[in-house]
């Protein structure tokens, strides 16, 4: 029987331990010799990034036990952090180490083989940072970039693409590293030709972050293996080239957007350009992290593509993109092929992330890895519905609401549940329609989520991507103030308890909207933005990567000292219009405390009612099963103080002022 009882009061079995055990992250799905590899975060092993593949039974098998981490600090978001390569002794997987970010080598198929180092030891830990493995062409170097720290700024950085001997002698000589070049200050790593004669990667400079701009390089190997001067090929200061892949010794395959979508176009050595199928949606996405792949070639002039998120394929001699009708519409960057069968990651609205195999012959998928054991029974998922709602300029807004879910609960009647804004990072990131156990663990509760698509966030075109040129903290607040008033104006929200929540730049969208709207009654402010002046080169509170960043969301740095000042949640604590809580992690080198230790120290005293919690051994966004259930518990409590509910089953979270 259904249970009558108002909105956030709901008992749910999906718990703050579920959610968290839940909250694996699926990354680097690839192929070799016909097995599937890939790796995962584990919460409850500290947050480690563990590298498995499918065992001789077809079962997903461990390559790597704890302690190894295998994950890098390249740009702190990391890069492609493995590669198994043929060496002159056989194949091996080459792999960098959280620990101290090195990159080490091992023979997988050996159980009682012990990696070892072949990058060497830095003086200071984690000095020198690796990412993007490739193979060189006779399989005795590994290829990549590496990030150097020059100084004690956090933006004192040198990235060089660089050769590592398999051999282990640079392990013990750093002499032994072989240099190939540096075009840019940021660059992938390195791909050679087909015939070795050539090699390209992709470079980019400040102030532009690589969906603004991205140039693809290409330069001879000379006799002695060493680089000459390179070309670029494509790319520029207004077009960003997101991924590529060598096709023949003349021409490479390139996901750009010339004409203000990522399109599949071959890209010659001779300086041709041809789209393979112009079309008005993004194949590819934001290279926040090195070596993504959103493109892999099925022979014959098809191309396997993901597509606005979801699996197509592209075919050259009709110009079409065609979707592939599954039950997953969620594809991620993680795209392989080979013979026919695409391997990826994929997830559905009650499904989580897993790697999956899909043979385009027949349709028939196979999941290589399962569902997590705690998934709770699919009628406490929410399934989301897409809308678009209009924001105050008249433009669209897509978003994701979430509606409260439980099969066990209703609300009274003429009670309008709360609802939580969920924000999401970059800015220039966007959401997608999958289960999020995280979210559900509030809707299974009678809360509802509306996660939006603020204007600037990636999936509908360069245009709508600069919606956000110098507007961030105005277009990013405005957009999601319009998509809860208007959830509010339809009687689906309760008005008068709207909240909103988000990470990174989510959480500057949460704490600007805070402080400069009335739509909301409290904020959940995760590893924030705070501070923008402190958030440039000059200010030193964020990573090299970023450093300029804000430089296009906000005006030039410091002509627009005004501008900054203005928006700056750290300079308007006195015009918060409710309580919030913050988040942070302690050894967050993106979002360092500094910013929320000054802000929380301004609330205290000011009647404002607010939490902090910090947590220890946490980087940006937390890893860590013991954090991610403290978090929630914690935001549970907030949300039913301020919007007036009991929240059963979690401690009470001590609000001051």
């Amino acid at each position: 029987m259904v249970k009558i009882a108002p909105y956030g009061t709901w008992t749910s079995p999906i718990g703050s331990a579920e959610a968290a055990a839940a909250g694996g992250g699926l990354q680097w799905v690839d192929l070799h010799d016909g097995r599937v590899w890939w790796a995962e975060s584990r919460p409850a092993e500290g947050g480690r990034t563990a590298l498995l593949r499918e065992g001789p039974d077809g079962q997903p098998e461990q390559v790597l036990s704890a302690p190894w981490n295998v994950r890098n600090r390249v740009h702190e978001y990391g890069g492609r952090p493995w590669v198994v390569i043929g060496t002159p002794d056989g194949d091996r997987l080459a792999f960098t180490n959280w620990d101290d970010q090195r990159v080490y080598l091992v023979d997988a198929d050996d159980a009682a083989a012990t990696p070892q180092p072949i990058s060497p030891d830095p003086l200071r830990r984690q000095g020198f940072r690796y990412a993007d493995l490739t193979a060189s062409p006779d399989g005795t170097e590994v290829w990549c970039v590496r990030e150097a720290a020059t100084g004690e700024a956090r933006t004192d950085i040198r990235r060089d693409l660089v050769a590592l001997p398999v051999s282990g002698a640079a392990a013990t000589d750093e002499a032994e590293v072989r240099v190939l070049g540096a075009s840019h200050h940021f660059m992938t790593g390195p791909k050679a030709s087909p015939d070795g004669r050539h090699v390209a990667w992709l470079g980019w400079d400040h102030p532009a972050m690589p969906w603004d701009g991205t140039e693809l390089c290409v330069a001879a190997v000379a006799e002695d293996g060493s680089l000459g001067e390179h070309r670029v090929l494509a790319g520029g200061p207004t077009e960003a080239v997101c991924q590529f892949e060598w096709e023949t010794a003349e021409t490479l395959l390139a996901l750009t957007d010339p004409d203000g979508w990522w399109n599949l176009h071959r890209v010659g050595l001779d300086g041709s350009v041809r789209n393979l199928a112009p079309c008005e949606r993004e194949i590819g996405g934001p290279m926040w992290r090195l070596g993504n792949r959103w493109f892999a070639a099925l022979g014959d002039g098809r191309f396997a593509v993901v597509a606005d998120t979801r699996l197509a394929v592209l075919d050259e001699r009709s110009g079409t993109v065609t979707d592939v009708d599954t039950d997953l519409p969620v594809w991620f960057g993680n795209l392989v092929a080979a013979d026919g069968v695409v391997v990826n990651g994929a997830a559905g609205a009650t499904s989580e992330a897993a790697v999956v195999r899909l043979d385009l012959s027949n349709g028939e998928l196979t999941a290589v890895t399962g569902q997590p054991d705690e998934l709770p029974d699919a009628s406490y998922l929410p399934v989301p519905t897409e809308r678009v709602f209009t924001g105050p300029d008249g433009q669209t807004v897509p978003a994701y609401v979430y509606p409260p879910t439980s099969p066990d609960f209703a609300g009274p009647d003429g009670e309008l549940p709360p609802y939580v804004v969920h924000v999401h990072g970059g800015p220039t990131g966007r959401s997608v329609p999958v289960l999020d156990v995280e979210l559900a663990f509030f809707t299974s509760r009678g809360i509802g989520v509306v996660s939006v698509n603020y204007g600037g966030s990636t999936g509908y075109g360069r245009e709508f991507r600069e919606r956000l040129r110098e507007q961030w903290g105005v277009v990013d607040v405005r957009d999601c103030a319009a998509v809860a008033e208007a959830l509010a104006a339809e009687g689906v929200a309760d008005g008068q308890r709207l909240a909103i929540r988000g990470g990174s730049a989510g959480g500057w969208t949460a704490a600007a909207s805070m402080t400069s709207v009335s739509t909301y009654r409290c904020g959940n402010v995760m590893y924030p933005i705070l501070d923008l002046a402190g958030w440039t080169g000059d200010g030193g509170e964020t990573h090299d990567f970023e450093s300029r960043y804000v430089e296009g969301l906000v005006g030039p740095w410091p002509a627009a000292a005004d501008r900054y000042k203005e928006r700056s949640p750290s300079s308007k604590v006195d015009k918060l219009v409710g309580p919030v809580l913050l988040l942070q992690g302690l050894e967050d080198e993106i979002c360092p405390p500094d910013q929320a230790d000054r802000f929380v120290a301004a609330l205290d005293g000011s009647g404002v009612k607010h939490a902090y919690l910090t947590f220890e051994g946490e980087q940006h966004g937390f890893r860590r099963a013991e954090t991610i259930k403290a978090a929630l518990e914690a935001e549970l409590s907030f949300y039913g103080q301020v919007l007036g509910f009991e929240a059963p089953g979690v401690p009470v979270l001590e609000l001051r002022e």
